[in-house]
């Protein structure tokens, strides 16, 4: 009896080392994978509760058991959670007694990065008001097509962006729309101050059935710009590479969120003595390439940084767990059991994905890289856009692998390996066909990247004429106090691209233009393409026979466009 009781517990303590010898990740997908199911039986839980527990509740429940504690952190500004709360009091009861609204009416706000933002929006929530968070670079058309979209009849502004308040002015008031800057007083005709109003009104608590309508499925934001909020956070109105560290250091930051370039930026700024002298220990955010994450940890320290992809809109996401570098998450398959996703084959030359002679979309296999869709569930649903009826039905796919199926289309290709692990590879559009071959825009640039007098790249393709698909042609901006070296660069691409997927023209740039989430634009650079005679900027031309990067003239530009000289 006692060597079978041996035995046993000799197979209980070997089992996880087993489980760990035969799928390394096994605990790390099983522990992720409750943690998953636990948040979602949270979000259910409180989606049946009477009143819903939201967002504002959260607050509500931490300004009442820690009222002093920090909340907004802003320059030499410290506000308090009652601070806060109090403040956020004054502007519902502003809204609702002085503006005349009620509960499911839209507001949208034009801020730049300032505690107001964060006070206005619990204001509206208190109400059962959605706010449209909109960028504040945003002009003209594109500032009227938000409302458009949102359906809000009050602006509340920053009177820093008077010129873009007054440029659209007309129509707002055309459409009936009041507007405001968030100040105490106003210089436009036609626009009211709304701070003086906000400083008449009481703080004390506004009572719930102000909101009582409010429902899970009841819109909360609209957004149109990115942005986060948690516990203690710190606001800064823009971003700075030079000051980004000693903020860190000023604020005693402990977790910092990433976008874009971010975390590129902080590297190829100077280094510094005191690089490791702060108390950030995690960063949470996506579009970090795996180059930039070596070096970020090796620069900075053992920061734990934790890569995810999702969309605003998406009804799938990853979260890299594991902290895999250069992954943005695992193919956890406890999750795949009850959501249905895939990578499919897609065509980017005709933009669209390939189907069988059934008219069925392909999976692709491991190693390979396909078109992230989802199925679009009760449990994983897809809201839609705002006011874009026709853009909502864009990104629906249908009958994907069977009759009557609805998938949501990411617009984002991904690469799964042999190890479960899934890496973001492009977005659709910017991938292109050379040759009869794709070319993933970030896969250049990360290569392109490595040269040493390389500062930052914009890789996109350009149309030549006489030719299908789109050549590559790259950005680039150069580092201070380093020359361009055509060899060098022509050795390097010659290294480590193949042939259809080397830039074959270069335009250098004191200033590579990014979106507000630092992330490159293309559309113009494509539209301009390589005519030395429009463009004003160095143009570069990748000689075969010569070996290196040459300037780019008249002649090699009509050689091209006559066919005399082959690409």
């Amino acid at each position: 009896m006692l060597p079978i009781i041996y035995a046993v517990l000799a197979g209980l303590l070997l089992l996880p080392l087993l489980v760990k010898l035969c799928s390394p990740y096994f605990f790390q997908d099983v522990s992720y994978f409750l943690w998953l199911a636990r948040m979602a039986q949270q979000a259910r839980s409180y989606g049946q509760r009477r009143p819903v527990r939201t967002i504002l509740h959260a607050f509500l429940e931490r300004a009442h058991e820690s009222p002093h504690k920090p909340f907004l952190l802003f320059r030499d500004q410290t506000l308090t959670y009652v601070q806060v709360d109090r403040r956020s009091n004054q502007v519902a009861r502003a809204l609702r007694d002085r503006l005349g609204l009620r509960q499911g009416d839209c507001v949208a706000i034009f801020l730049g990065n300032e505690p107001a933002y964060i006070w206005l929006w619990l204001g509206l929530a208190k109400l059962g008001c959605p706010m449209a968070c909109l960028n504040y670079n945003i002009r003209s058309k594109s500032l009227l097509h938000c409302f458009q979209c949102c359906g809000a009849k009050v602006l509340l502004a920053s009177p820093e962006l008077q010129a873009a308040v007054e440029e659209v002015l007309p129509s707002l008031k055309k459409d009936d729309v009041a507007v405001y800057y968030v100040s105490r007083s106003s210089n436009t005709d036609g626009v009211d101050s709304f701070l003086d109003k906000v400083d008449e009104m009481s703080t004390e608590p506004i009572p719930e059935s102000w909101r009582s309508e409010v429902t899970f499925s009841t819109p909360a934001l609209y957004i149109y710009t990115s942005g986060t909020t948690g516990a203690t956070v710190v606001l800064r109105a823009k971003f700075s590479a030079s000051q980004f560290w000693d903020d860190c250091r000023k604020y005693n930051v402990t977790i910092i969120q990433y976008i874009g370039e971010l975390l590129r930026y902080l590297c190829n700024y100077p280094q510094k003595p005191n690089d490791r002298d702060h108390k950030v220990r995690m960063a949470l955010g996506n579009g970090l390439r795996g180059d930039v994450w070596r070096e970020f940890i090796k620069r900075f320290g053992d920061i734990h940084i934790y890569e995810f992809y999702a969309s605003t809109e998406g009804n799938i996401g990853f979260v890299n767990y594991t902290r895999k570098v250069g992954a943005v998450g695992r193919v956890n398959f406890l999750q795949g059991k009850v959501i249905t996703y895939e990578l499919i084959k897609y065509d980017v030359e005709k933009d669209e994905p390939v189907r069988d002679g059934n008219g069925y979309c392909i999976k692709v296999p491991k190693g390979e890289v396909g078109l992230l869709v989802c199925r679009i569930t009760q449990l994983t649903p897809f809201s839609g856009y705002a006011g874009g009826k026709t853009q909502t039905e864009k990104k629906k796919l249908r009958d994907v692998f069977k009759k009557g199926d609805v998938y949501f289309n990411s617009g984002d290709l991904l690469m799964m390996d042999h190890e479960n692990f899934i890496y973001f590879h492009d977005r659709v559009g910017d991938t292109f066909r050379w040759k009869g071959e794709n070319v993933a825009t970030t896969e250049v640039a990360d290569i392109v990247g490595l040269v040493d007098f390389v500062q930052e790249v914009n890789v996109y393709g350009v149309s030549v004429p006489g030719h299908e698909g789109r050549i590559g042609m790259a950005s680039i901006k150069m580092k201070e106090d380093h020359e361009f070296d055509g060899r060098k660069l022509f050795k390097h691409v010659a290294d480590y691209l193949p042939n259809y997927a080397r830039p074959r023209f270069l335009r250098i740039q004191d200033t590579i233009e990014t979106t507000g989430t630092f992330k490159h634009l293309k559309v113009t650079l494509m539209e301009e393409g390589f005519n030395p005679s429009v463009i004003k900027d160095a143009l570069y031309f990748l000689d075969d026979k010569a070996e290196m990067y040459v300037p780019m003239t008249e002649d090699i530009y009509n050689a091209i466009n006559d066919k005399t000289l082959k690409l």
